[in-house]
């Protein structure tokens, strides 16, 4: 913001030349203009299926886990026996998988691994 305020007075005297276009812009590209279908937009997140594998395979790689009791439908406090301290350490192994920040307030919401593929299938962050 400080930037901002001292450049203010400068900005008034700076002159930028603009050419007119030739040509229509709508006949410059038509694909510039096009707009996705849904299925396209889905195109850029991550199969759910190949993100349930990774959560599952993360959560039994987690040392506090017995890899027997996990499952698609596993809450990690009630099913894996973990704390919150656990849970919100698999979030952090979680991150660190696929690549993306999860934010603290949806973080919170993450208790079981249904929710996390939910959550990652959706993000389009994830890789």
């Amino acid at each position: 913001m400080a930037a901002k305020s001292a450049l203010q007075p400068l900005l008034k005297y700076l002159r930028v030349p603009v050419q007119p276009l030739s040509q229509n812009i709508f006949s410059i590209s038509p694909h510039l203009f096009r707009r996705f279908s849904t299925e396209e937009v889905r195109g850029c997140f991550l199969d759910k299926s190949e993100v349930a594998d990774r959560v599952i395979s993360v959560v039994k790689n987690f040392e506090k886990v017995n890899p027997s009791k996990v499952n698609p439908n596993a809450h990690f406090q009630n099913d894996l026996g973990l704390d919150s301290l656990d849970s919100v350490e698999i979030v952090m192994a979680l991150e660190e998988e696929f690549g993306f920040e999860i934010p603290d307030n949806e973080a919170d919401k993450i208790n079981s691994i249904n929710l996390a593929v939910d959550f990652i299938a959706s993000h389009p962050q994830a890789k």
